[in-house]
């Protein structure tokens, strides 16, 4: 979570409830907010009266600090085809201390040398460990990790109880990003990218077969494929995740293509002048061979994913879940349904009826 506003100390005090009030919430672990303060600074206020006094201004006063103390290139030295930048700097007994820092020379126009303390105001403090912006914008990040349910609905629980607990002045804003924002970004690209794809195949499956019902016949596929997918979430207790989505544009290859190997073999056997119903029971029992070996050989090479457990098994896992699951309804449901339902579906069946 990104919590932006103006004021450092102000986005300290939200961020502090923020963490308050996820740490209450069901599945939040490892809860934390940036660490943004406890390093001791020097600030040097310039007294702008006393440099007027002394006929100085405020880029002398500030050059000469920051030669001083953090150096400054005064010319370059050649070695052959090589340069070596000259940088010039107190030693750092001269500079390594408030004392020292305030006995640094300034020397005025008119000849006489004054030391910094003389013409600013230097106080020790505890200043910010580190300021991060993001678009001009100052903001400090609370992260938690989530354990035991998936990240949509602990954002919507997240959103609903900081809106009750916790009071954003005007100007303050808080934005939901890491694992959550990557998957909102994904599931955006998915919306179009999976449509887009099942398009093309179904236009690729009508100029394969000629036929639009054929094409139709084998698409049905895909919702027996989703049975399986989701079942296999849910018996292993699994959230759908992007890893998953990913696995069901995969199973639904695989299962059109068991599609493709049966409803060819049904549309041969059609041409071949075989009676639909025969040909339906017919070309269920001789391509059972083919179609399982199909899925049969898919499943067993996503085993391994299935029992991961070392580094990318969160990755791993939903995809090998949503996959196997998926295969298992598709074939089954593909030698029952499709021969099922191939009577109405037959090519050259447009103009008759029974």
């Amino acid at each position: 979570m990104k919590i932006f506003g103006p004021d450092s100390e102000e986005l300290r005090r939200i961020a502090g409830e923020v963490r308050n009030v996820v740490a209450g919430m069901e599945g939040a672990a490892d809860v934390q907010m940036d660490q943004v303060i406890g390093t001791p600074q020097l600030r040097i206020t310039i007294d702008r009266a006393a440099v007027a006094r002394y006929g100085l201004n405020v880029d002398d006063v500030q050059e000469v600090v920051s030669t001083a103390v953090g150096g400054s290139t005064a010319g370059q030295i050649l070695e052959g085809v090589r340069r070596f930048d000259i940088l010039l700097r107190y030693p750092e007994d001269r500079r390594d201390t408030e004392e020292a820092i305030r006995r640094i020379i300034l020397q005025t126009p008119a000849g006489p040398l004054v030391s910094l303390d003389q013409v600013t105001k230097i106080d020790s403090i505890v200043g910010p460990r580190q300021i991060t912006r993001e678009d001009s914008q100052r903001f400090i990040t609370v992260q938690a990790n989530v354990r035991g349910r998936d990240i949509g609905s602990f954002v919507a629980d997240g959103e609903q109880q900081i809106s009750e607990k916790v009071e954003l002045p005007p100007g303050y804003l808080i934005n939901w990003g890491g694992q959550f924002e990557l998957q909102q970004e994904a599931n955006q690209r998915l919306a179009i990218v999976v449509p887009v794809t099942l398009g093309l195949i179904m236009l690729l499956l009508f100029i394969n077969f000629g036929s639009l019902k054929s094409a139709g016949l084998i698409m049905l596929n895909i919702p027996l494929a989703l049975v399986g997918g989701i079942l296999g979430l849910l018996m292993t207790g699994q959230n759908l995740s992007v890893p998953a989505s990913v696995g069901f544009i995969a199973l639904f290859g695989i299962a059109l293509e068991n599609g493709m190997v049966l409803v060819t073999y049904l549309n041969r056997l059609v041409e071949e002048g075989v009676d639909v119903d025969e040909a339906s029971i017919q070309g269920a029992c001789l391509r059972v061979r083919p179609v399982l070996m199909t899925a049969a050989t898919t499943a067993l090479g996503l085993i391994p994913l299935l029992y991961a457990t070392g580094a990318g098994s969160e990755v791993q896992k939903p995809l090998a879940t949503v996959v196997v699951g998926g295969l298992v309804t598709s074939t089954i449901l593909t030698l029952l349904v499709i021969p099922a339902l191939y009577k109405w579906f037959a090519p050259g069946r447009e103009g008759s009826g029974n």
